[in-house]
């Protein structure tokens, strides 16, 4: 068996390529997009892509199940477990509860694991040259290295009220029929630490069943399905906003992108004509650099592991945007963005001083200038991590306007008073100054140390 764990930090996702090496066939497992990778791992190990599956219908990520079965003209085995309304509208080869894919030597059992999705199932495989008993399963967002998959997307993301509940007692029944596996089974989950599809992922890629029956926290309520489903439930992070879209894309039929888009470097002209019809500019560079001198109106999302993430958030997927960012950046950027759907990028620009446009710089502060203004009438200290953070601990007299919200939230910050803004340790105040100053609030302050800061001095917090 060859077996291959494919990791994209940017989302905190994994997916698998595996490998019957006898028969020279393989089977791909929850594909990201930008499937190249994929391409490239077969052509190095004189493999053919045969077969691709899926555990569920994703939120996070926009799968690259359908370009890679265009490419490779691989069948796709994707669930048709669940209600009616949440199975795939494209061809596929359906699977169910017991069923077996087989990939030369290999074969993966379905196993119907209901809970953080109505169709989630996962792939328990077996590796007959070597044994007859199971080695592996494929969990995708059931069972992950020290927690388990919120049922709570369908209802936040989506907007289907009263499904929550439902797959949090479904999860419960998954639960405890997974922990009937051989202990010595390794689990291989389809996330891991930084995933917004659980509140307490682990960093460590892959784990066993007897490991989570021990430490993950879902397999302590074994007779108790009120508390599983109140805990499961309870601090569950903001769900981005483009999960929804996500849903919506990776369930019907739609347009592929079978190789990642080379993007136009502006020339001033065509740049300063798009800007003043007020395309909107996405800064990708570091929030020391842009707070030293932006466009006005542009957004500072910063090219990290982060900025899929944040641009599913303040972007949608209607209009056209710019991105600053160098050149040699401009392939990790696109791969991030098309591996949530955003593929509207008009084109890019390297540098801000030399457009003839005159720049705005922020107003950061430090610790001390911050201390002198919390409290005060005339202030408004602003939070804008999220809100499990803000009632773990925040500054006394502090309001809360989570930053991927902030724009729909305007009318909660003052423009009578001076507004403080600050997260955790920057990057997300960055964000949210940008935003702000884009809409017009003009006396606004950075306290880029945050609350890291603040507590490292020796400052208290109070909680909710």
């Amino acid at each position: 068996m060859y077996f291959q764990h494919v990791y994209d930090k940017s989302l905190a996702q994994a997916s698998y390529f595996i490998g019957c090496q006898a028969k020279g066939v393989a089977i791909v497992i929850d594909a990201q997009r930008d499937m190249d990778v994929y391409l490239k791992i077969a052509k190095q190990n004189n493999m053919k892509i045969t077969h691709i599956a899926e555990t569920h219908i994703h939120a996070d990520f926009l799968s690259g199940s359908r370009e890679l079965a265009s490419v490779t003209g691989a069948k796709m085995y994707l669930s048709d477990e669940g209600p009616k309304e949440w199975q795939y509208e494209f061809d596929h080869e359906g699977l169910h509860h017991g069923d077996t894919i087989k990939v030369g030597n290999l074969s993966l059992e379905v196993l119907y694991t209901p809970g953080h999705t109505p169709e989630s199932i996962s792939f328990l495989l077996t590796d007959h040259p070597a044994t007859d008993k199971p080695v592996m399963i494929f969990t995708g967002d059931f069972v992950f290295v020290g927690d388990i998959g919120r049922p709570d997307l369908l209802e936040k993301a989506a907007g289907l009220i009263g499904t929550q509940e439902k797959g949090a007692k479904q999860m419960y029944e998954s639960v405890q029929r997974f922990a009937q596996l051989p202990e010595y089974v390794q689990v291989w989950p389809g996330h891991g630490a930084g995933s917004a599809c659980g509140k307490a992922l682990g960093s460590v890629p892959s784990s066993t069943v007897g490991y989570e029956k021990v430490r993950n926290w879902a397999f302590q309520f074994a007779s108790n399905e009120e508390g599983f489903v109140d805990y499961l439930l309870d601090g569950q992070p903001e769900p981005p906003k483009y999960f929804a879209m996500m849903k919506h894309l990776n369930k019907v039929d739609r347009p592929l992108l079978v190789e990642v888009p080379k993007h136009t470097k502006l020339g001033k002209d065509q740049f300063l004509s798009a800007y003043k019809d007020g395309l909107k500019v996405i800064d990708t560079r570091n929030k020391v650099d842009f707070a030293k001198g932006f466009l006005p109106n542009s957004i500072n999302i910063q090219g990290n592991n982060s900025f899929s993430t944040w641009a599913g958030w303040l972007l949608n997927y209607q209009e056209q945007f710019v991105l600053v960012a160098e050149e040699t950046q401009m392939d990790d950027l696109t791969r991030k963005l098309m591996r949530i759907g955003l593929d509207n990028i008009y084109g890019f620009i390297e540098d801000v001083n030399d457009l003839g446009v005159e720049l705005q710089t922020a107003d950061v502060i430090d610790i001390e200038e911050f201390k002198s203004l919390v409290g005060k009438d005339d202030v408004q200290v602003v939070d804008v991590r999220n809100t499990t953070e803000y009632s773990a601990g925040h500054v006394n007299g502090a309001d809360h306007v989570f930053v991927g919200a902030l724009s729909d939230n305007l009318d909660k910050i003052s423009k009578d008073k001076q507004v403080v803004i600050h997260c955790q340790s920057g990057d997300r105040a960055a964000i949210a100054y940008s935003v702000l100053r884009k809409n017009g609030f003009e006396n606004v302050k950075n306290y880029s140390g945050g609350i890291k800061e603040w507590l490292e001095k020796g400052n208290e917090t109070v909680k909710n």
